[in-house]
């Protein structure tokens, strides 16, 4: 059967935002187009795609295996069309998903510089700590820790080695003590970390003797927001613990002190990572060469 390849890109616009209204805007369309547009693929297939509801969509269990099918190729396309048109200059919309506490990418200069360099580039970057497979999800590009990234992406350093650290503030130390050992802070006021409600808060993980191992605290303060976070443990709320970059312009300034630190080494890094394919479009090229250019890290 012949199916219109818009039908498809809108499809895929609805699953990728989860509501019609998002689609839309997206696509530049309104919300009764995109309606009337599945509409029409679900009748010329004969099946139900979405199961539509007030506020949101949600796919069928055909939606879904459609979408497992057509999000990479169709976004293949896209990249091929842009990069067709691409004449010398880069150009066209660059879709990268960053974890929050990749904070060398999400500081500013990077990105300011690449978009000063690259007039044509126009960069969307989704802060998301949800586990996603980037190609499904209609991204370009991903930057995460290097532990996390499947092993059939390329992967890009964008920063060297790494640390966690836990910190806290004068006051606090001042008035409750230092821990000596990873198993006390049991006994402290924590304030914990987590990507989104339905997770568990971060894992608190340190090495002793070449031994990783976890440390469960009972934080008194669970959050998704890393500023909330640093926040209220410059205000003395209690100990904290995430990536010494995140710190290192409070400790700098002693506004925070780090502790068990000979329990926290460093490990690999923070990766831009990509599908693995012969050719990357132009933009993600340019991304990939600034990345290369303006990070020491990022020459292997």
């Amino acid at each position: 059967m012949d199916t219109d390849l818009n039908l498809l890109r809108l499809f895929l616009a609805v699953a990728e935002g989860g509501n019609f209204r998002a689609a839309a805007d997206r696509l530049g369309v309104t919300r009764s187009a995109v309606s009337q547009g599945i509409r029409r693929l679900e009748d010329g297939l004969g099946i139900a795609l979405v199961q539509r509801s007030t506020r949101s969509v949600r796919l069928t269990e055909a939606g879904e295996r459609l979408l497992g099918q057509i999000a990479a190729p169709l976004n293949l396309v896209a990249s091929a069309l842009e990069d067709a048109a691409s004449v010398g200059e880069p150009r066209g919309l660059l879709r990268v998903a960053v974890t929050s506490i990749a904070e060398r990418f999400l500081s500013g200069p990077l990105i300011s510089d690449f978009l000063q360099t690259h007039p044509g580039i126009t960069l969307d970057v989704t802060v998301t700590d949800a586990p996603s497979d980037i190609v499904a999800a209609g991204f370009d590009a991903g930057v995460r820790l290097g532990e996390v990234i499947e092993q059939d992406m390329v992967a890009i350093a964008l920063t060297g080695p790494q640390r966690e650290v836990v910190v806290a503030s004068p006051g606090y130390v001042a008035e409750h003590g230092v821990p000596t050992h990873p198993g006390e802070l049991s006994r402290h006021r924590c304030i914990g970390w987590r990507p989104a409600p339905e997770a568990a808060p971060y894992r608190w993980e340190f090495a002793e003797g070449g031994r990783a191992f976890d440390v469960t605290v009972s934080p008194q303060l669970t959050t998704n927001d890393m500023l909330l976070m640093v926040r209220t443990a410059l205000s003395g709320g209690g100990i904290t613990f995430g990536m010494e970059e995140t710190f290192a312009p409070y400790i700098a300034r002693g506004e925070l002190v780090t502790m068990l630190d000979e329990y926290l080494p460093p490990f690999p890094g923070f990766f831009l990572y990509f599908p693995s394919r012969h050719n990357p479009p132009a933009k993600l090229r340019a991304l990939i060469d600034h990345i290369r250019a303006h990070t020491p890290a990022a020459d292997g």
